[in-house]
């Protein structure tokens, strides 16, 4: 999902409120306001380039004459060393705008590589990678996004965009009497009829009782690809087969093998290493 021109200006402006960039005192003190400066933005590492228009706004927010020239688009692969971009203007504008640019675009870069790792290890099936909402605060339509550049799917991007039945609600109202069956009767009947019921497991037999009761998703929670592969020759006909939990680079090619739908893994957004990307200046620019 694509953040919008508005999303997009009032995370910039947060992020730039955050920095104090309107106070920057080094910047101040040191650089003359008439320097000119040419700015290569220059990954470390390979990787998975997502956010340069996120990065390139973030300078056009602080100078709006600053020059930004895109080497490379958003989904591309990058080597380390090679240039993704340039801006060229004020020393002192690229020098307010570095870091917080640089803070956006290494961390959806880092989100897309790590995503398009994972996309790469369920090659050849038929399960899709997707994320969840365990982003950052504030920053979820850019993590998803980022996710959606390395070839994953996004999951619900807020609450109201499905009923998901997990263990704490199951929990909850079994204390009121309620079985899973109960449960999932409850939430058809309250939810709006457009609304997908997807329902959270841990055995097969609560698998195949929530497909059987109409469930549109099951969700197979830390489950072993044995299970998994069970569960889904007993319900895949009835719903979609959704697998999460523990979740790793090593166990997502057996997990995908158990013939799952989809594969929804929290670590895409909230362990992703940002990717190495530095902001090097050319000498000698007028």
């Amino acid at each position: 999902m694509r953040p919008s021109a508005r999303e997009l200006e009032v995370l910039i402006d947060r992020a730039l409120e955050e920095d104090s960039v309107g106070a920057d005192v080094t910047t101040s003190a040191l650089i003359p306001p008439h320097l000119e400066a040419r700015a290569l933005l220059v990954p470390q590492e390979p990787g998975i380039l997502a956010g340069l228009d996120v990065a390139a706004s973030t300078f056009k927010r602080i100078d709006p004459e600053l020059q930004i020239t895109l080497k490379l688009l958003d989904g591309d692969r990058v080597e380390g060393g090679e240039i993704v971009a340039k801006i060229d203007g004020s020393m002192a504008s690229i020098l307010t705008a570095e870091r917080t640019a640089l803070n956006f675009l290494q961390r959806m870069s880092g989100i897309a590589t790590l995503t398009a790792e994972y996309v790469k290890e369920v090659q050849g099936t038929n399960a899709a990678i997707s994320d969840t909402r365990k982003t950052v605060p504030g920053l979820r339509v850019l993590d998803k996004y980022a996710v959606s550049i390395g070839g994953g799917r996004n999951h619900r991007m807020n609450l109201t965009d499905g009923v998901l039945i997990k263990d704490n609600h199951l929990a909850a109202l079994q204390k009121e009497g309620f079985d899973l069956v109960q449960t999932i009767k409850r939430a058809r009947s309250n939810a709006p009829h457009t609304v997908k019921i997807e329902v959270e497991v841990e055995t097969i037999e609560a698998a195949v009782v929530a497909a059987n009761v109409g469930a549109d998703i099951v969700m197979l929670d830390n489950m072993s690809p044995e299970d998994m592969a069970t569960a889904v020759d007993k319900i895949a006909t009835n719903c979609v087969v959704e697998a999460s939990g523990g979740i790793t680079l090593e166990n997502v090619a057996s997990v995908a093998q158990s013939g799952v739908d989809i594969i929804s893994i929290g670590a895409l957004t909230h362990s992703a290493r940002a990717m190495d990307i530095s902001l090097d200046y050319e000498p000698n620019v007028n």
